[in-house]
């Protein structure tokens, strides 16, 4: 099989275009060309009135010499073998293997550490604080409905995790060379997700079907012989031995109950503050890590739209308008967009009491009036002295005065651009209505952040609004806080993906500071499952 890279062919090309430019490139006639498989298609949008698409295509063929076709082409670096992108299960549980491995934690890494574990033989138990994904869903729309908060289930706890109420991104920027990707959204199209996910170079799902695929993904680890147990919180990893020798044993859950184990995987999300102070107090190697704060800020979509893709605007191809953009401030601070929303909507997510946070999400179809995206400022571990809990209480303070600031009901606190811009009194909202749910506050963001975070955000809109004309528009809505865009603690581990000081503990996924994203988290998860199989055979 052959693979072209970077077949550039216009926006509306022709149902056949792709076959001639195979034909043509390659010099071969329509009888040697037997498929053309589409491995990825993205776009060129730097001119936004003549759009390209980029294709990379793995092209099989019939009664062609494919040695000597290469070597024709052997200085086109667009030209070459197509690389063996199936998955192959490193190990298989032997039939007498009495130990069962523990997950801690239902987001994208320990559900697809528990489904490779379960796929190889291994009979995972998955513990999940959180409800199953249909149950969380009535708890999550009732907080956003009525202001009522379940601090066990919630957007960040439960079967599915943080992502499942999000925009269902499944891109990332992590090496990939064993094509761990491609088997996380194998397995979710599998489990009912759009094919086109598999190609588009910005795949997403959206909420309502991620939670229809997360139900099918349980279904089939317990058939394979894994256990999946909700509103189960573990209260203590067990731990026995000294120094270098210290061994995990298994887990103490909040009823009590025991389950022994050599064996846990912590895919604990970065929202599980009590677990981290757990795994803190037991002396597992913990240290501060960077995170982000800020707000999210809204537009309507129609005019990010068209500042992306000009006269392309609503081309079915392209979809809703996305970006990406950064400003390095005068202070040495960095602004950048997270987590942008095409036509989505700003939620609650806070998981804990008087507290306030803001997340995105969309659904597939990205429908709605507004875009938004968090705006967010970088912190250091040098902010709160390199000490791995104080991030997390910095992130609390803010969350809790978000909370005042909006009138201590969870209504979020809110202001139009130009008045933030402006320092000055919070006016009511205008043509661009806010979308955050129980409802927002207008009042003055600028006590809301470290002064450092408002000074930034204040240089970086100006900044932006030249990249996205209309971006610092006066009317464009700010909706705070932002905290939770990664986890303020890295739980170290090695190359045999174990705790450093703790054998048998596996961290992994954004909690453990090692993904950023579903995709990321799910490939965390598949190298998690991998490494701990392999030592549970040879042990």
């Amino acid at each position: 099989m052959i693979r072209l890279n970077q077949v550039k062919l216009p926006l509306d090309h022709s149902d056949d275009a792709l076959q001639a430019f195979v034909l043509d490139k390659l010099s071969i006639t329509m009888e040697q060309l037997l498929d053309i498989h589409l491995f990825k298609r993205g776009y060129d949008a730097r001119k936004r009135n003549v759009i390209t698409l980029i294709y990379t295509l793995d092209v099989t063929l019939q009664n062609v010499d494919e040695s000597a076709l290469l070597q024709r082409f052997e200085k086109d670096q667009n030209v070459r073998n197509a690389p063996d992108t199936q998955y192959k299960y490193v190990a298989q549980a032997p039939a007498d293997l009495t130990e069962r491995p523990i997950v801690i934690g239902m987001g994208p890494c320990g559900l697809f550490t528990g489904l490779i574990l379960a796929q190889m033989g291994f009979n995972p138990i998955i513990l999940e604080r959180g409800k199953s994904v249909h149950e969380r869903a009535k708890d999550t729309f009732r907080f956003w409905r009525k202001g009522e908060l379940n601090t066990e289930s919630n957007v960040q706890f439960g079967e599915g995790g943080a992502g499942t109420f999000s925009d269902g991104k499944l891109y990332s920027q992590v090496k990939d060379p064993n094509f761990l990707g491609l088997k996380v959204k194998q397995e979710f199209v599998a489990a009912g997700a759009p094919a086109e996910i598999i190609y588009v170079s910005k795949p997403h799902i959206g909420t309502f079907k991620l939670v229809t695929m997360v139900e099918r993904m349980r279904r089939k680890i317990i058939e394979l012989g894994g256990d999946i147990r909700f509103e189960t919180r573990v209260e203590e990893i067990n731990i026995e031995g000294q120094g270098e020798n210290r061994q995990v044993t298994g887990v103490t859950l909040n009823g009590g109950e025991v389950i022994h184990s050599n064996h846990v995987t912590l895919a604990i999300g970065h929202s599980a503050r009590d677990t981290i102070a757990m795994l803190h107090d037991k002396g597992v190697h913990l240290e501060a890590q960077s995170f982000s704060v800020g707000f999210r800020i809204e537009h309507k979509q129609e005019m990010i739209d068209k500042c992306r893709f000009g006269i392309n605007a609503g081309h079915p191809i392209l979809g809703a308008a996305d970006y990406k953009l950064v400003h390095h401030c005068k202070n040495g601070r960095s602004v950048y967009s997270f987590c942008m929303c095409p036509g989505g909507v700003v939620v609650a997510a806070t998981s804990e009491k008087e507290a306030v946070v803001t997340n995105g999400m969309s659904q597939y179809s990205r429908s709605e009036r507004n875009a938004n995206s968090a705006i967010v400022v970088g912190v250091s571990p040098s902010d709160f002295d390199n000490d791995p809990l104080q991030g997390i209480a910095l992130q609390r303070k803010l969350e809790r005065h978000a909370y005042i600031l909006g009138g201590s009901n969870y209504d979020a606190p809110a202001q139009r651009v130009g008045d933030f811009l402006a320092a000055q009194d919070a006016k009511p909202f205008g043509p661009i209505e806010p979308s955050y749910k129980p409802n927002v506050k207008m009042t003055d963001l600028s006590t809301s952040l470290p002064g450092f975070a408002i000074d930034a955000i204040r240089e970086a809109l100006p900044a932006f609004d030249k990249k996205i004309r209309g971006f610092a528009t006066a009317d464009a809505m700010l909706t705070g806080v932002e905290t939770r865009t990664s986890s303020p603690v890295q739980i170290k581990r090695g190359s045999d993906y174990q705790s450093l000081n703790i054998k048998g503990l596996y961290p992994g996924g954004e909690g453990a500071g090692y993904a950023g994203g579903i995709l990321s988290a799910g490939i965390d998860g598949i190298k998690i499952a991998e490494a701990l199989a392999l030592d549970m055979i040879k042990k």
